[in-house]
Formats: C-alpha cells, sequence, structure tokens
C-alpha cells in the first residue's frame, strides 16, 4: 500500500534540505539531533511513580503502575542502531507499556557504540536481567511473570537476551528488529533509500556496533542462533513495517522460532517505516501497536500464565 499521509509527512520534515541524515553527522551531533525525535511520541502519559537506580552497575529507569503489588515486570530496551539513544528519551513507551499493561517497566541505559562495540550492550541486558531476577521483590515485582521488549536495536538485544536466558521470560516483543547483520536480506536495498532508515544507515550502525566482530556470531545476529537455542527462547510478538529495510529479517527470525516450535505472532505494518513505534503523537499505527503490544503482555502476563499461540 502506499505509504502513509502521516508518515510521509514526518518524512518530509526529517529529510528536508540542507538536514544531513544522522549517519552523516558526528556521534556527538547525531545523538542531539535524535533526541529531537522523541518529540514525535507525543506527551508523557501518567504513572503512579518513576525512579533511576542502578542494576549492578547499569543505569535503569523504573516505572510503577497504579495498583497493588506484585506486579508483572517488563524489560524494555530502546532503539538507536546502538549508538543513539539511552531511557530518557525512551519515557513516552516505556510509560505508555506500564500504564496500559500493568507493568513494573525497566528501561535499560546500556552502553552504546562506538565507545562500547559488541557485546558491551549485550552483557549490560544480562546484567539487568539476572539483577531484577534476586531484587525483584523488593522493587515490588513478580519473579514469575517477566517479559522483554524493545525495538529496532533494541528488538535485537531483546530477541539476544530471551535466547540467552531461557525459561526467564514469558514474552519477548521485537519491534522491527535487526536479527541478521550481514545485511543479505532483499528489504534492505527494496527499502534502500527515502524511508527514513536507508541501506546506507544501516550499515553505519552495524559497523559502529560490531567493529571487527563477526556478523554471524548469535549474540549479535539472533538469526543465526542454533535450532536449540531458539527452541528454548519465549514466546514472541514480532511486528514489523512494510517501508523497512529490516523487515524481512524480523520476518524470517518469526519463522525461524516457529519452526523451533516457539509460539509467535507476527504482525506487518503496512504504509510505515522503521521508526514508527515511537511515533505515537503523529502516527496513528503506533497507537494501534502500542494498543496490541499491551495486550499481549497482558494476556502473557496475567497471573494463570496465559499466552498467545498461533
Amino acid at each position: 500500500m502506499p505509504l502513509d499521509p502521516a508518515a510521509r509527512a514526518v518524512l518530509d520534515i526529517i529529510s528536508a534540505p540542507g538536514v544531513p541524515p544522522l549517519n552523516e553527522l558526528p556521534v556527538s551531533d547525531a545523538r542531539v539531533a535524535y533526541q529531537q525525535l522523541a518529540g514525535l511520541a507525543g506527551g508523557p502519559v501518567p504513572v503512579a511513580r518513576t525512579e533511576d537506580a542502578s542494576a549492578d552497575g547499569v543505569p535503569v529507569k523504573l516505572y510503577w503502575p497504579e495498583g497493588a503489588a506484585p506486579h508483572p515486570v517488563l524489560i524494555w530496551i530502546h532503539g538507536g542502531g546502538w549508538v543513539l539513544g539511552s531511557a530518557a528519551e525512551a519515557d513516552t513507551p516505556a510509560r505508555d507499556l506500564c500504564a496500559r499493561a500493568g507493568c513494573l517497566v525497566v528501561s535499560v541505559d546500556y552502553r552504546l557504540a562506538p565507545g562500547h562495540r559488541f557485546p558491551a550492550a549485550v552483557e549490560d541486558v544480562v546484567t539487568v536481567a539476572k539483577w531484577l531476577a534476586v531484587n525483584v521483590e523488593s522493587l515490588g515485582g513478580d519473579q514469575t511473570r517477566f517479559a522483554v521488549a524493545g525495538d529496532s536495536a533494541g528488538a535485537n538485544l531483546a530477541a539476544v537476551l530471551a535466547n540467552e536466558l531461557p525459561g526467564t521470560f514469558r514474552l519477548q516483543v521485537l519491534i522491527y528488529p535487526p536479527t541478521d547483520l550481514t545485511l543479505s536480506h532483499p528489504s534492505i536495498q527494496e527499502n534502500a533509500d527515502g524511508y527514513l532508515l536507508t541501506k546506507d544507515a544501516v550499515h553505519y550502525f552495524t559497523a559502529q556496533y560490531l567493529g571487527d566482530a563477526d556478523p554471524r556470531n548469535p549474540l549479535a545476529s539472533p538469526l543465526h542462533a542454533a535450532d536449540a537455542t531458539l527452541a528454548g527462547s519465549a514466546p514472541a510478538l514480532v511486528i514489523t513495517a512494510e517501508f523497512d529495510p529490516l523487515r524481512d529479517e524480523g520476518e524470517q527470525y518469526a519463522e525461524r522460532l516457529r519452526a523451533a516450535g516457539v509460539p509467535v505472532e507476527l504482525a506487518r505494518y503496512d504504509g510505515v517505516t522503521h521508526g514508527f513505534f515511537t511515533m505515537t503523537g503523529v502516527l496513528e499505527e503506533a497507537r494501534e501497536a502500542t494498543v496490541q503490544v499491551a495486550e499481549y503482555l497482558r494476556k502473557a502476563l496475567r497471573v494463570d500464565g496465559g499466552q498467545y499461540r498461533t
């Protein structure tokens, strides 16, 4: 289908003449420019309270929902190509999912490339998950009801975390995940230019993150994980976007999980680009996707352990 008019309007602003793409800016300038995109998420949703904390040295931001503890727990991992972004910039999706899904949300400020290349970010999210396992009850969370979610690079890390800690999560939510850093899928060329995330940007961010590391390492590219590893992963909701260079690898990862016996729901949002999920202030599709994720989380994390199965 054609590009959504609201998505086109966002692209016209971001790609206006004289506005360089993020991958052509110095990293410090790109981070400042990326911060401005957080405004597309709209205003903050009220939650019971928030708190900054340290998870064995990894900064996290905690969001508590209304209601009595213990709460189900969601680890949220922000996007930004492993180079950009922060928990502060991911405030709106963290608040939305806290309020809508009734979760204690733990938003992770993992170390960023190129100052901290692979596997630093993986080490950080694993550290946070293990810290939670020890401290969840003191935070008012339920140690039997964990989920992990992320968008873009954060979805890559969420997928890796679900594979590395089998049996930990009732649900993984992967929003347009990069799953194969060999960058060999047709959608990378099909959507190479003109749709926010470009082929050049994909190659740039991947190079900044990996350095000299092997892109086929399953800790970088979960699509290359062994069948036995995927079989132990958590049930998944995978969301992709039609006009996204990463569309094919996200959908192929959903199929690999399904083939390994993992319950999977795959939802492609047509007419939108990579990054649409965090544009709830301007895109109806973003609001619909947020509701979808929250509903899946509520069902997967209910007390009786309900899961979405296909």
